[in-house]
């Protein structure tokens, strides 16, 4: 097993956690949560498997969902911001995602902080959207997939610069 490999494994196995013990009891003015499981999603290496990502994207939602009891909307949107993760990519970093010389840990850059903030954007609004599903409750959807994208930027961020690995 390579490195990589085991990075990945840990940082599953430790934002499912946190996400299922910390996150989820966490409901700031009785409707907004941070879902920074989803990190899992964006920090994967760009060069890796796809279907892996999405296997693995798919048994993150699912968990993510029985513990919360939610029916299937962490996987689907789980599932899809997978699929949609490359053009986010080539949005946000144009030839640099060609020659995947793209690190989402590394500084804070207007290009990561673009495809940090469409991904959880994208990932929150099919969540709400799922959840509500009815056409009368689309503006509270969308003010709720706002507050969160918010705060789960900012929780997403602080996770990613505490635990950012040391440079040698």
């Amino acid at each position: 097993m390579n490195s990589a490999l085991i990075i990945n494994i840990i940082r599953f196995v430790l934002l499912l956690a946190a996400q299922v013990v910390i996150f989820n009891n966490i409901n700031l003015f009785g409707y907004i949560n941070p879902y920074p499981y989803i990190l899992f999603i964006l920090l994967y290496p760009v060069n890796s498997n796809k279907s892996a990502l999405l296997v693995a994207s798919f048994c993150l939602g699912l968990v993510v969902d029985l513990f919360s009891n939610s029916g299937g909307i962490h996987t689907a949107a789980c599932l899809t911001l997978a699929y949609v993760r490359p053009t986010f990519f080539k949005f946000a970093f144009g030839l640099s995602y060609e020659y995947q010389t793209v690190k989402i840990n590394d500084r804070l850059s207007p290009e990561r902080f673009t495809f940090i903030l469409i991904s959880i954007a994208t990932h929150h609004l099919i969540l709400f959207l799922l959840e509500y599903f009815k056409f009368s409750f689309i503006l509270s959807a969308l003010w709720r997939t706002i507050v969160c994208t918010i705060f789960t930027l900012i929780v997403s961020i602080l996770i990613i610069y505490i635990f950012k690995p040391n440079k040698k």
